[in-house]
């Protein structure tokens, strides 16, 4: 298994743009997720790390040795970039080798004699034909990367990057530029890659679901700093701040005050009405509920559920499988259904509605 990576307190200047006082602690093997918007730092992060930018403060240490001054090739680092930067002048088989042939050019000292290149290039061939054979891709080899599809070219670039055996894997955005059915199908090879080699991964991706269904933890980086780090369910059910409750796909945010209630729940009071949480904090609050989390009925009914409001449909937003019902109340909240639950409520904007959630669901921050 690969070495861990620990990050200190990093800041980094690029023009009108600052990575600021990063930390973060990657634990060997694990898979972290760097999740945040466009323009967020999270590839001027990964370039800081393969040693690509020279911090202005903060230090970046590799299996425990301090590698903040460290040579990018002297760091046994892969990089697979969102548009795979395979060299079209080369062949996939010498696509994936190039590491490796770099590599032993630079440990060369003298003239070699002819019979240890070919023994030289007989090792490569071969380290070439196992990692194409555990990335299904040894029928490709042979071809040209301009005739190869979007999830083949990433599978070289993965191929190449993986052959040199590096301590730490960087993925910047390495599923974006691709359809729906090869964005999955890379998921989980990613997946299965990281189970079979264990190798230290950083990942960085702006899709929430990408993040959920990859990482062993997800770092949120906003505005070149981190905002939040923490387990997948963590970041999905307790956000730390607007930001993240808006960026990972909240879509009721809410503000309010906190008073005093009955059997170990505090009321959040808002513009008419008074909702049941449970929160040790006091005062003036924000809180999320989850779309997934709000039940919708036709009329009240006696349940468990300690939140139940009576409101009007607004809006009906159509989502193919799902759709997104908005509630006023007031204020307006919004809860996620399936089409067969919208046959059977019978359910139209305009309609009256009922809908109540339960008061762990809402997060309080």
């Amino acid at each position: 298994m690969s070495g861990g990576v620990q990050v200190h307190d990093l800041s980094v200047d690029l023009g009108e743009f600052h990575l600021q006082e990063i930390s973060l602690d990657v634990a060997p093997g694990e898979y972290m997720v760097i999740l945040g918007p466009t323009g967020g730092g999270k590839t001027v992060l990964l370039e800081t790390l393969a040693g690509l930018h020279r911090p202005r403060q903060g230090r970046v240490l590799m299996n425990g040795k301090d590698a903040t001054t460290t040579p990018p090739e002297e760091r046994r680092i892969g990089f697979v970039y969102q548009d795979y930067a395979l060299f079209p002048h080369l062949n996939v088989a010498n696509n994936i080798a190039f590491g490796l042939t770099l590599r032993r050019g630079r440990r060369r000292r003298g003239r070699r004699r002819r019979g240890q290149r070919r023994e030289a290039r007989a090792v490569i061939r071969q380290q070439v034909n196992e990692i194409a054979e555990l990335l299904s891709i040894e029928h490709l080899l042979r071809r040209n990367p301009s005739t190869l599809s979007g999830g083949e070219q990433q599978r070289v670039a993965l191929a190449r990057a993986l052959i040199v055996k590096p301590r730490l894997l960087l993925l910047d955005e390495p599923l974006s530029a691709l359809d729906p059915t090869t964005r999955e199908d890379l998921q989980h090879e990613l997946a299965r890659l990281h189970r079979a080699l264990g190798t230290t991964t950083i990942h960085v991706t702006h899709n929430f679901e990408e993040a959920v269904a990859q990482g062993d933890r997800i770092a949120i980086l906003n505005a070149g700093r981190i905002v939040q780090v923490g387990l997948p369910d963590e970041i999905f059910r307790r956000p730390a701040s607007e930001f993240v409750a808006r960026f990972v796909g909240v879509r009721n945010i809410l503000q309010g005050d906190l008073q005093p209630g009955k059997d170990g729940y505090k009321l959040l009071a808002l513009d008419g009405i008074r909702i049941a949480v449970v929160t040790e904090l006091t005062g003036r609050v924000r809180a999320s509920v989850r779309p997934e989390d709000i039940f919708i009925f036709q009329e009240l009914r006696r349940s468990s559920v300690r939140n139940t409001f009576r409101g009007r449909i607004v809006e009906i937003a159509d989502r193919g499988t799902l759709l997104y019902v908005t509630v006023h109340l007031p204020p307006d909240l919004t809860c996620v259904i399936t089409r067969r639950s919208l046959e059977e409520l019978e359910l139209t904007v305009g309609q009256e509605v009922s809908i109540g959630f339960k008061a762990s669901a809402i997060h309080v921050f």
